[in-house]
């Protein structure tokens, strides 16, 4: 069973859409209303992006992140996910230019994708620095960290939002079925 994480953003009904044509098992909550203690119960996540900047919402992801790498579950963060993954890892993010709109990205990757995509960027920051067991498997030409992934297990992040194109829906169908 997947846990969808609502952290506040807009497209979290997306998310949820193409998880539904995906005919994946899953349950979604707002960050403040699931409790550490039920997160045993799933054995994959996602978070979403956010709104707005909340100590609540950055501390619930981070245990949810850290469940995740020490149980060995599968992740994957969406804009604010990753950045919250790349912070609750050792990296680092940073304010940037606004970024709005489609943007082709170019992966190596070859589980969620591969080659030229266009997906769909909404944020002004962006991670910065990866911590150690992260690596970048897909950039642009606004950045460098387009998709990371955990070195040695299914944790994803992607800076963009999957959820808004055709080519991002297929890597979170690809990501349901790691």
């Amino acid at each position: 069973m997947l846990l969808l994480v609502d952290n506040g953003s807009v497209f979290t009904k997306d998310i949820s859409i193409t998880l539904s044509k995906s005919d994946v098992k899953f349950e979604q909550k707002s960050f403040d209303e699931i409790s550490l203690d039920e997160i045993k119960k799933y054995n994959s996540f996602i978070l979403s992006g956010r709104r707005q900047n909340n100590s609540q919402m950055n501390a619930k992801n981070s245990k949810i992140i850290l469940h995740a790498v020490n149980e060995k579950k599968k992740l994957l963060g969406i804009c604010y996910g990753a950045e919250i993954l790349a912070l609750a890892l050792g990296g680092t993010i940073r304010k940037s230019s606004v970024i709005r709109g489609e943007q082709e990205i170019i992966s190596n990757e070859s589980a969620l994708c591969t080659g030229k995509k266009i997906v769909f960027e909404s944020h002004s920051y962006e991670i910065s620095k990866l911590g150690n067991s992260l690596e970048s498997i897909a950039n642009s030409e606004n950045c460098n960290n387009e998709i990371v992934k955990h070195k040695e297990l299914l944790i994803y992040g992607t800076q963009f939002h999957p959820e808004m194109t055709k080519d991002g829906q297929t890597i979170i169908t690809k990501f349901t079925k790691l």
